[in-house]
Parts: C-alpha cells; sequence; structure tokens
C-alpha cells in the first residue's frame, strides 16, 4: 500500500500542508523532484499528491528516480499529473520535458556508503548537481532548491544551535568527510550559477530527518533504532549518545522545502529545524526505545562503526531563517517518533 493510505500518516501530511508558506503559488504549476522515492523526495511528493486530490491544485509531478519499479511501488500508478522518469545523478539528464520548479534531493545518504564509496560519494554530489543545472539554465526553470546537509558545518567549538553563517572544520583528508566536502562545495556551485546566470536557486540544509518514508535500507542511527524496535529487538547504543542534533519529522521537513521553493531568497542557505525536536542520540535512543518498548543497551563500537561515525558533536541548527519566512514545525520530536513507531508498526503488521 502507498503510505497516504495510513490514516495516521495521511493526517499528518493533511496537518503539515497548512505550513507550508505561500502554498497557492503550487496551483498549477510543474515540478520535478530527484531522489523521489527517498526519505525526503517522496515527503515532499506526498504532500503536493494530496493537494491534488483535496484542493484540486493540479501539480504536475516529475518523480525521478533509478527505478521507475520503486516509484510505482511507493507512489502507484502513473496518472496525467503524476510522471515516473529515470534518472541518475551521476549521468547526464535527457528530460525531453520543462518544468516550473526543480527540488534537488538525489544524493547517497548512507554513512557506509560515504566511507566504502566515498568517489561515487562526492561525483554523485557535485557532478549530479551540475547537470541538473545545466539542464534549469537551458529550460529556464524559475526556481530550484538544492537539499544540503548540516554536515557541511564540520566539527563545531559552539555547543549551541548553529546558524547558517556558522563554519566549523571538516578534516578534508578523511575519506568520511566524502559526504560532507562535496555538498560544501555543491552549494558553492548552486551560488555561482545563481550569480552568473541569475536562476533562483536556494539551498537548505536539513538537520537529522527521520520519518515512515524511510527506505528498509536506510542504516542512519535513527532509522536502524527504529527498524529494531518495530521488530521487537532491544535497542544497542555504541556510543555515549551525547551528541546533539536536530532531529526534524519528514514532513515538517518537507514543508520546509517546499516554504523556501515559493519564498526563499536566491543564493541563501536556510537551516531545515525543529526546535522543540532537538535532542542527543541517547535522548533520540529513550524516546523510541520508549515507544517500542524494547530495553536500550550499550556495546562497543567496532572499528568500521567509528569509521562511519559523524564527527560532529553538535549538529544543533538554528531555525530563525527559516521561521522568518513564515513557517513553523509541527512534530516534536516525541510526536514525531510516536507517529513513525505507529505507522511503521501498521505497515508491517499487513504484510
Amino acid at each position: 500500500m502507498t503510505l497516504l493510505l495510513n490514516k495516521i500518516y495521511r493526517q499528518d501530511v493533511e496537518s503539515s500542508l497548512e505550513t507550508i508558506v505561500n502554498i497557492n503559488d503550487l496551483n498549477g504549476k510543474s515540478i520535478l523532484i530527484t531522489g523521489a522515492s527517498g526519505l525526503i523526495g517522496s515527503s515532499v511528493i506526498d504532500q503536493l499528491l494530496l493537494l491534488n486530490e483535496i484542493r484540486d491544485f493540479n501539480i504536475k509531478i516529475f518523480c525521478c528516480g533509478r527505478k521507475v519499479e520503486s516509484l510505482e511501488k511507493r507512489f502507484g500508478r502513473q496518472t496525467e499529473y503524476l510522471h515516473f522518469v529515470f534518472y541518475d545523478a551521476t549521468e547526464v539528464p535527457h528530460f525531453d520535458f520543462a518544468v516550473d520548479y526543480i527540488i534537488h534531493a538525489a544524493s547517497p545518504a548512507s554513512p557506509e556508503l560515504y566511507v566504502n564509496q566515498p568517489v561515487e560519494t562526492m561525483a554523485s554530489n557535485f557532478l549530479g548537481m551540475y547537470n541538473l543545472l545545466e539542464y534549469a539554465k537551458n529550460s529556464k526553470v524559475s526556481n530550484l532548491v538544492y537539499i544540503s546537509s548540516s554536515e557541511v558545518y564540520g566539527i563545531s567549538t559552539s555547543n549551541n544551535p548553529l546558524d547558517e553563517n556558522y563554519i566549523g572544520t571538516v578534516d578534508h583528508l578523511s575519506v568520511r568527510s566524502s559526504y560532507a566536502s562535496s555538498k560544501r562545495a555543491t552549494e558553492t556551485l548552486c551560488a555561482s550559477f545563481a550569480s552568473e546566470y541569475g536562476i533562483k536557486i536556494m539551498i537548505v540544509r536539513p538537520g537529522h530527518i527521520y520519518g515512515p518514508s524511510a527506505k528498509n535500507s536506510d542504516n542512519r542511527v535513527s532509522s536502524f533504532f527504529m527498524t529494531e524496535a518495530i521488530a521487537g529487538r532491544d535497542i544497542v547504543m555504541k556510543s555515549t549518545g551525547s551528541q546533539l542534533r536536530s532531529y526534524c519529522y519528514s514532513l515538517d521537513c518537507a514543508s520546509a522545502i517546499l516554504s523556501v521553493l515559493l519564498s526563499g531568497e536566491s543564493g541563501q542557505a536556510y537551516n531545515v529545524s525543529n526546535p522543540n525536536s532537538i535532542v542527543t542520540i541517547k535522548q533520540m535512543a529513550e524516546i523510541v526505545s520508549r515507544v517500542g518498548n524494547v530495553k536500550l543497551t550499550m556495546a562497543v563500537p567496532s572499528n568500521q562503526d567509528i569509521k562511519q561515525t559523524n564527527p560532529m558533536q553538535n549538529a544543533s541548527l538554528r531555525s530563525d531563517k527559516l521561521e522568518g519566512l513564515g513557517w513553523q514545525g509541527l512534530f516534536s520530536a516525541e510526536v514525531g517518533f510516536q507517529h513513525t513507531f505507529s505507522i511503521l508498526k501498521e505497515l508491517s503488521s499487513e504484510k
């Protein structure tokens, strides 16, 4: 079943629509979304699909991904307003259509990949955006949003939430930095295209996103802990969990991205963070263990675990700039993780 058929998730999507700034500007538009089956991209598409269903917005949605069958499984069949398009970030796209808006959500999203395939990680991030920017320039795209990451901030000397002007340290000779370094370079590429060619390009820097739209293969810590809880297995932490993170429910993230697409300033970056959802990794694990009614235990990390670890002790983000556009997050960490567990538990019982 598609996620939108789940009652809890559908209610969450409908509620999140109310936080999209200048939402009526989506009416009658066309939008291309890469990484369409991923955690963030699919959440944006669910919001657009519901706008078409309940408000007759007639948005033409072009869902781009490497496997069309994955898109069909996630969203159902294609319609007049829902199109599935093959897209590989490492290849030059050959789109035979024009769109008003682009959201570039395609990116490697696994710390294991950053370490084991750093070259592919960097090429996918930088070249994927370059090729898409060339398409946007040549086809006169109106607005484009690049989904970057909070990892661009690097290691912080501050214990306070970081604003968009903060610049921390990234170890350029560490292969784990393949992700952060390529995201930084791609942000500069976006700013360069905006300056040189006049394309309206905004950048968003999401914190640690979670939600029921995560793939089963997602091995980021919040997704892994949730998978364990759904299966009734105890959660095993392999660090003290003192690292501070801006966790953000996927639908809060999606409404923020659409708000920036419609209302953001070209050449600017916006943190995506809900101030009611900034917690440590241990606090996140405690919430997941509580909603899943499983135990939380500790273990010694392996060498591979250590290599894949995000080196940022503080990855909490300020959201003033985003909220200045009129956006507000809806889902606290407690509510977001509870809803994620309830939705995924229902879906697992239907298999």
